[in-house]
C-alpha cells in the first residue's frame, strides 16, 4: 500500500515505515503528525485518484528528529569589470519523519 501526500507543499510517495526528510515541521521528537492532503492512494492494486483529494484518507507519521540541516548551498554573485563580489550560504532545515500508517 502506498500513497501520495503532500508535505509542507511538496509531493512524496509514502509507504509504511518509510524514513523521509521534509521540510521543517514544528514539533518534539517522538510527536505524531497526521497529513490529511492524500492526492492519491493504492490498496492492494485498488488505486483511488482524489479530485483533488482523496475523502477520508490520511498519513500518520511519527516525529524521529525534528531538525536536521541540509548541506550548504554557496550563492556567490560577481559583477565582472567592477570589483564588486559578494558570497553568501544558506542551510536548509529539515525534520525526518517515518511513516506509521496510511489510512485510506
Amino acid at each position: 500500500m502506498y500513497a501520495i501526500v503532500e508535505i509542507q507543499g511538496q509531493q512524496f510517495k509514502v509507504e509504511k515505515d518509510l524514513k523521509l526528510y521534509v521540510h521543517h515541521l514544528d514539533g518534539e521528537e517522538g510527536a505524531q503528525v497526521e497529513f490529511d492532503k492524500v492526492l492519491l492512494a493504492d490498496k492492494e492494486g485498488k488505486v483511488t485518484v482524489g479530485a483533488p483529494l482523496v475523502k477520508g484518507a490520511k498519513v500518520v507519521a511519527e516525529i524521529i528528529n525534528p531538525l536536521v540541516k541540509g548541506e550548504k548551498v554557496l550563492i556567490f554573485h560577481k559583477k565582472r569589470r567592477k570589483g564588486s563580489r559578494k558570497l553568501n550560504g544558506h542551510r536548509q532545515q529539515f525534520s525526518q519523519i517515518v511513516i506509521k500508517d496510511i489510512v485510506a
